[in-house]
């Protein structure tokens, strides 16, 4: 069974690298926003960027947060980390850094972004894992996530239990 999962990401950054793990077609996510359609959401202030994140994750599962280099620092990323643990689905991480972007580079890893949460006096750590693929080569990065992104979402959806 594809679980309906929340994809969060620093768009800037690494929205070419969240597109290949779109494309893998293991999970199903939320539609992402071109550029502009997302200037337009930010448009409107605040109170429409957070009805859109939590119109999305109405109906899913497990949020998926695509860590790259400046993901963990994100205002919206902790705001969709802090909603979807709220609202009892899996949360997990993959960091993507090194996947190439379309100018074919990767990034430095950045920061775990459940770091800073707690759950009761436990950080969040203990229950949002964070995936970083063995690999520094992007194609074997790729096959990496695509082989196992599956059961890191179903293995974040039983932590939740």
């Amino acid at each position: 069974m594809t679980r309906k999962t929340f994809l969060s990401f620093h768009y800037k950054n690494d929205h070419w690298r969240v597109s290949q793990v779109k494309q893998m077609g293991v999970i199903e996510e939320q539609p992402l926003l071109s550029a502009n359609k997302w200037e337009e959401v930010e448009n409107k202030g605040e109170a429409a960027i957070k009805e859109w994140i939590n119109d999305h994750l109405k109906g899913k599962s497990c949020l998926i947060v695509l860590i790259g280099a400046k993901t963990a620092g994100r205002k919206w990323v902790k705001y969709e980390i802090q909603q979807a643990w709220d609202a009892g689905k899996g949360v997990l991480g993959v960091y993507v850094h090194n996947l190439k972007d379309s100018d074919s580079k990767q990034s430095e890893k950045g920061a775990n972004p459940f770091d800073t949460f707690k759950v009761g006096q436990e950080p969040m750590t203990k229950y949002a894992k964070t995936y970083d693929p063995p690999y520094s080569t992007s194609t074997n990065v790729y096959d990496y996530i695509k082989e196992n992104l599956a059961d890191w979402v179903e293995k974040a959806i039983e932590l939740r239990g």
